[in-house]
């Protein structure tokens, strides 16, 4: 039966919806973790890898959309500090819970008595949708017990549409950082989890009707996530069941709020028209990709430089009277990967990576990769800088404690007495010292970092300063960069007219909470975009 519409043609055999939300899971934690079941899934279905998140690319924007079909502009849900009292953008239109309208209600609307219910480990996940639409509505503390719920509900339910959430990954990301070997393995806990739904579907009886979907609300980097780079804004979306395609990649593209749009095709129900969300039709029989789909140069993914990225650290290193070896390893099928030594953005004509080589001189790489159908990858930048034996750090850092305060923006270092100091060779924070400095479990502090640097040619130099939270820049005593403010990692840029010879340089920095991170680039006659070497700082 066509519910809305009876002349629309959809997928066939589909009964029953069953969504897996990964919080926090990017398509480089699928790839590079241990993820048999995720991997089958594809296998045995439909993907698309790079599915483009909503801004913020943070949690309750994202399920929002997801769940809401349509982005931050129609359903008002801009930041995770969005209540349903407290607000404020509103949604463009409300129903009687006073939200914009989810799939949840959707579907309860066209069939009044179905089966549905939501299993959720952030209790955040809970206030998005109409608690009168559900049947069963449970947050559990932890991913264990939230999928041991979910699988007791499908076996005793079978589900028109089953959501579970799983948090565990989003928790990983910001306690251990995205990347890193504790972000992979929490990957392979939540893929070992989604084996056991899988199961209970179909102990059920329930796996020749049922549609899986497994999706995610945003990636990460370094310790957070929130910003508009590809690490935070895309994530892989994962179809297998009834009526879906096997081993296909989906081409069309997609976006997060085309999740609802995607459950109500699959049910036969016409979505209401204030979503902007549209089906993926094409991961399913019969359906072909859009007629209009315009393709133009497809992204692929970046090629790996290493050493590779660590968190926000850039790839390359600081080395210290030794030579780095640098190597590439080509990400995407049926490519070759195109590199640059002078900063500047590789093309076909030049070098071909083969081989790994060596390098003994501050030096930024630069590398593409290219497919045999000239599509491209993003540019990704390695930074190598070199120091002599007999080179001190060049940069003083003084530490000063918020411990009991609440700082939103940066407080007066001048004014604070300062616990703890340290020398390092370049603009940035010493993980290792700051949390033998904080105490109680504050995450507040401040730090002031100074040092001098030398400019070998005059002219316009554009300093770039990234932060997370707030930070600012001067240069012989002159305000360059604010950047100040809580917020994930931002980079801002500013100039000065330097002459040749040494000039003075103080960066000021607070976090309020949670993670961290500083670093300074800059730019000018002569120097590519880099961050500022240690070799060019001098106390």
């Amino acid at each position: 039966m066509i519910y809305g519409q009876s002349e629309t043609k959809y997928p066939s055999g589909i009964e029953h919806v069953i969504v897996i939300g990964l919080d926090g899971t990017s398509p480089d934690g699928i790839r590079s973790a241990r993820t048999p079941n995720m991997h089958h899934l594809i296998k045995e279905g439909s993907v698309k890898w790079n599915v483009r998140t909503v801004l913020p690319s943070s949690s309750s924007p994202n399920w929002a959309s997801m769940i809401m079909g349509a982005g931050t502009e129609a359903h008002g849900i801009i930041d995770n500090d969005w209540g349903r009292a407290d607000y404020s953008l509103p949604a463009i239109v409300t129903n009687e819970e006073g939200i914009f309208p989810t799939i949840f209600g959707w579907v309860r609307k066209y069939r009044s008595h179905a089966e549905i219910g939501a299993v959720y480990q952030w209790d955040g996940f809970g206030r998005l949708f109409e608690k009168s639409a559900v049947n069963f509505d449970k947050n559990m503390p932890n991913e264990d017990a939230a999928t041991a719920e979910f699988c007791k509900y499908i076996a005793a339910k079978k589900p028109v549409l089953g959501f579970m959430h799983l948090d565990l990954v989003d928790d990983i990301g910001h306690e251990f950082g995205h990347g890193t070997e504790a972000y992979y393995s929490s990957i392979t806990k939540v893929d070992s989890l989604i084996g056991l739904v899988l199961q209970s579907i179909k102990s059920a009886g329930i796996e020749k009707n049922t549609l899986v979907i497994i999706t995610a609300d945003h990636g990460g980097i370094g310790f957070g996530h929130g910003g508009a780079t590809l690490e935070e804004a895309e994530i892989t979306m994962i179809l297998k069941g009834a009526s879906v395609k096997k081993g296909y990649t989906i081409q069309q593209q997609v976006y997060t709020y085309d999740l609802a749009a995607t459950i109500a095709f699959a049910l036969h129900i016409v979505p209401p028209y204030a979503w902007t969300g549209r089906p993926i039709k094409s991961a399913f029989v019969p359906f072909s990709e859009p007629d209009n789909l315009f393709l133009g140069k497809t992204l692929i993914p970046t090629p790996k430089i290493y050493p590779w990225k660590y968190l926000y650290q850039e790839a390359g290193g600081l080395y210290k009277d030794s030579i780095a070896k640098v190597s590439m390893q080509t990400m995407a099928p049926l490519a070759k990967t195109y590199y640059s030594t002078d900063g500047s953005v590789p093309t076909t004509n030049s070098n071909i990576y083969k081989d790994p080589f060596k390098l003994d001189t501050t030096t930024v790489v630069t590398a593409i990769s290219v497919d045999e159908k000239g599509n491209a990858s993003i540019p990704v930048k390695a930074y190598y800088r070199f120091v002599s034996a007999d080179h001190k750090p060049g940069v003083q850092t003084q530490f000063f404690s918020g411990e009991g305060q609440i700082w939103n923006h940066m407080p007066a270092l001048q004014s604070l007495q300062s616990i703890g100091q340290w020398d390092s060779y370049e603009f940035e924070l010493n993980r290792t010292q700051i949390l033998s400095e904080l105490k109680n479990g504050n995450t507040t502090f401040g730090c002031m970092l100074e040092s001098n640097i030398q400019i070998d040619q005059s002219g316009l130099i554009t300093f770039y300063l990234r932060s997370d939270d707030g930070s600012k820049l001067f240069v012989d005593n002159k305000e360059i960069i604010n950047n100040d403010g809580d917020h994930g990692v931002i980079e801002k840029n500013g100039t000065a007219q330097l002459s040749i010879g040494l000039h003075k340089i103080k960066v000021e920095y607070y976090n309020g909470s949670g993670g961290f991170w500083l670093n300074l680039l800059y730019k000018g006659p002569g120097i590519a975009k880099q961050i500022v070497p240690a070799n060019k700082l001098f106390k």
